[in-house]
């Protein structure tokens, strides 16, 4: 019996056992079913948005500037010539490349003997034209005189005459002694003809010798301006250039000898093109005397001048384009800042200013002449702008007056475009502040168990370290025991 109950049990168990795997591996495959017939989940979608640098467009006033390039011009340099021909015999020991001098310093002089010698000659030929003249006008004197007693004689030969023909009247005279007065009174007219010829031969003779001396005198001038040419002397103050002469080479008359440049007299002369230069001319078709500044750069020196336009050229030039202007920098720079005629530097144009308008980065433009503005939930708008001028890595933009006063993208790039969610970021802006953190006084026993705490927590040294030097301070920040706490408290 014992052995039939145990069978009976075991039986009993074998049965519940399988009817336990029978009702798992149903649950199991209920489940399975189910998993596979069911939907898949899905998460919603998020739009996603873009941080972006942004710039706020503000109307105002922009003088804009052209920059270009142009080369470094004297508006005073003197050809050093030779007047005349022969040896040089003095040359100044300050006559080379480089070197100053003063007003009126003799700079070469070429041997003065044969100018001197014409010069002496000629003193000599005035000397004989003067008197010349003397005796002219001497013997014009003389026959003035000559001429008043001829004149005399032939009035005392008319009383004459008349004397005897008022005695032939009364019967006392004859006709032969009438006859004679007469003879005689033709003889003393023809004197008188005779004396004003020679008179007149008198002053021509005078004026001969005057129009001799005036000529002696102009070639005594013309010698002495001969002498005076064997010395070079510097015509103003100012640097040397390119001196090509020493003492005892014979040079010819007007061979080049070297180049004088007045100190601080200097111009820069550029070219714009055409619609650059349209920009500079006023509303009655003349250049505008604009200012401008020059930059020399080189290796680190940077030489900076400034001036105003005087002038355009006259024609294009012949393969050139645009036109060819003329600065001229101011009295207080120039040579003393160490520029030359020569320099190639960068020109500055001060532009008229324009109203209205903003100053943006380049890079907030498209290729279309478009730009992306946030609305009110900092979504992009496009917008179209006029783009003005360019300045280096900007541009000066007219904009709708809409546009003014809001937010554009300052950097456009290929993921950006009308309708995308952004978030903006404006690099301009001052950064708020963060508030000083509140301070705590804590008791002795409070302070010594936050730093056993410290210490046996698992914490970083640098971090023990850190809070362990907080904690001993007077003060110590709330937020740094409240947390402690809140990590002792779990």
């Amino acid at each position: 019996m014992q052995f039939l109950r145990r069978s009976l049990i075991g039986i009993f168990l074998l049965a519940v056992t399988l009817s336990l795997f029978a009702w798992a591996g149903n649950t199991v495959r209920v489940a399975v079913q189910d998993r596979m017939n069911a939907e898949p989940r899905s998460f919603p979608a998020r739009e996603r948005v873009l941080s972006v640098n942004v710039v706020t467009v503000e109307p105002s006033t922009i003088a804009p500037e052209l920059v270009v390039f142009g080369e470094l011009n004297s508006t005073n340099t003197f050809e050093l010539r030779s007047l005349s021909g022969g040896t040089v015999v003095e040359v100044s020991q300050n006559f080379v490349d480089g070197g100053r001098v003063e007003r009126g310093e003799l700079l070469v002089k070429i041997d003065p003997r044969d100018a001197q010698s014409g010069r002496d000659r000629t003193a000599a030929d005035l000397r004989d034209a003067e008197a010349e003249l003397r005796d002219a006008e001497r013997a014009l004197a003389l026959a003035g005189d000559e001429v008043a007693a001829a004149i005399e004689q032939a009035e005392l030969r008319q009383r004459a005459l008349t004397r005897q023909t008022d005695l032939s009247d009364r019967g006392v005279g004859t006709a032969a002694a009438i006859e004679t007065a007469e003879l005689a009174l033709s003889s003393a007219r023809q004197a008188v003809l005779s004396r004003r010829q020679a008179q007149a031969q008198a002053q021509a003779r005078l004026d001969q010798a005057a129009t001799r001396l005036d000529r002696a005198r102009i070639t005594l001038a013309d010698a002495d301006r001969t002498v005076d040419d064997t010395e070079i002397r510097a015509p103003f103050t100012g640097v040397l250039a390119e001196t090509a002469v020493s003492q005892g080479v014979r040079v010819t008359a007007n061979e080049r000898l070297g180049q004088l440049i007045e100190e601080g007299q200097l111009e820069v002369a550029f070219r714009l093109s055409t619609t650059q230069y349209a920009r500079l001319v006023g509303a009655d078709g003349t250049l505008n005397a604009a200012p401008v500044s020059i930059t020399l750069e080189a290796q680190g020196l940077t030489l900076n001048a400034t001036g105003q336009i005087t002038r355009e050229s006259a024609n294009v030039g012949a393969g050139q384009t645009g036109r060819l202007l003329f600065a001229r920098l101011d009295a207080t720079t120039g040579l003393r800042q160490n520029l030359r005629p020569g320099d190639f530097v960068t020109v500055s144009v001060t532009e008229p200013a324009l109203n209205d308008v903003s100053l943006v980065p380049a890079t907030a433009l498209g290729s279309d002449g478009t730009a992306l503005m946030l609305d009110d939930e900092n979504r992009l708008v496009e917008v179209t702008v006029e783009v003005l001028r360019r300045q280096d890595n900007d541009v000066i933009i007219r904009a709708p007056d809409t546009l003014f006063g809001q937010q554009i993208v300052a950097e456009r790039s290929p993921l950006l475009g009308a309708g995308i969610a952004v978030q903006p970021i404006d690099p301009g802006a001052q950064a708020e502040m963060p508030e000083p953190p509140e301070m705590i006084a804590l008791e002795d026993e409070r302070r010594a168990r936050l730093i056993s705490f410290v210490e046996e927590s698992r914490m970083p040294a640098p971090v023990k370290t850190r809070i362990i030097g907080q904690l001993e301070q007077a003060q110590v920040p709330q937020d740094v025991v409240s947390d402690l706490e809140t990590r002792m408290g779990t």
